[in-house]
């Protein structure tokens, strides 16, 4: 087992403390939290051993979880990684696309591995269809979440739509040719609601919304491809996948047939696959310990948690404009 400890023990942080305890792939040595008397509130009702410093807890551990505000993820890294151990970090995985290079530069300058929490990647509904999503041509997503005050210090592109940016990316397998992109302040300082249009070189466009501010919580996407439609709810973990094959020369009366003006017939059908409901984020976190036991990829790498964080920023430049 890996010897595991979390930095970070504010709502995320608690979370992956009671799913690290309760994992077969890692021990939970402890945490650290900045705010001391906090933590010995967590120490007292949990009985996870508080640490007093980030030193003493990377010393006793092979594996560090990130679970701090965006803004110290990179100082936070900088110090495990010099200490030999390999990284989980949140997402996004810094504050800025340079601490990001540097963190990846730092992991290859001292043999570690590190993840980055992209939790949307294993979402039952996402994982049941992702090998369905061949060669996409166009994406629309919906993130919307009812107004939180945490996570407002930064705009809704890092809070909530890095998340499709990550997910798209995985799929559409071509590098960003241009963003348009538009966002509006509300309540907070920053972008509370945020619209982008990426065009990909393989020509696939992708519409992506979020919002931060809705009366209700949504989460869906859509994926359109030759053939084939394929829609996921992250939040309700369904999925939908439409085909359209030649239709047979005698449909069946049930059968659901279309004709386009040329003549040509296609039929439609549904294959949908079965979803396995998961913990997503105890997946994310034990995949990693795979990851470092088998010494494979991790599913989504510093370089993937980069990528997002670039073209989360170029969309977020765009409002400047």
């Amino acid at each position: 087992m890996l010897k595991v400890g979390v930095l970070g023990a504010g709502h995320l942080g608690k979370i992956h403390l009671r799913l690290l305890q309760q994992s077969d792939k890692y021990e939970l040595v402890g945490f650290y939290d900045e705010n001391l008397e906090n933590g010995a509130k967590i120490e007292k009702e949990f009985g996870y051993k508080q640490f007093h410093t980030i030193a003493t807890l990377i010393h006793a551990v092979d594996v560090i979880d990130i679970v701090t505000p965006t803004l110290s993820h990179y100082k936070c890294a900088k110090v495990a990684i010099k200490s030999g151990k390999h990284v989980f970090i949140e997402k996004p995985i810094s504050n800025t696309v340079a601490e990001a290079e540097e963190i990846i530069a730092l992991s290859k300058e001292y043999n570690v591995k590190g993840q980055v929490g992209h939790v949307e990647r294993f979402n039952p509904a996402f994982i049941a269809v992702k090998d369905s999503i061949k060669n996409p041509m166009f994406i629309e997503t919906h993130r919307l979440a009812e107004f939180n005050p945490r996570g407002t210090d930064v705009p809704v592109v890092l809070d909530l739509m890095i998340h499709d940016i990550d997910a798209i990316l995985s799929v559409v397998g071509s590098k960003v040719k241009h963003i348009n992109a538009s966002g509006v302040s509300v309540i907070s300082d920053t972008p509370d609601i945020a619209n982008a249009r990426i065009e990909f070189e393989n020509g696939c466009v992708a519409n992506l919304t979020a919002s931060r501010i809705s009366l209700k919580n949504m989460r869906k996407s859509r994926f359109f491809q030759k053939d084939a439609y394929i829609s996921v709810d992250f939040l309700e973990k369904k999925c939908e996948v439409v085909k359209m094959k030649d239709a047979p020369e005698t449909p069946g009366d049930f059968d659901m047939i279309l004709q386009n003006a040329e003549g040509v017939k296609k039929q439609i059908y549904f294959a949908n696959p079965d979803v396995e409901h998961n913990n997503a984020i105890l997946d994310e976190l034990e995949t990693f310990a795979d990851a470092i036991t088998n010494d494979t990829t991790p599913v989504v790498t510093l370089e993937d948690g980069t990528e997002a964080l670039r073209v989360a920023y170029q969309i977020i430049d765009c409002f400047k404009k």
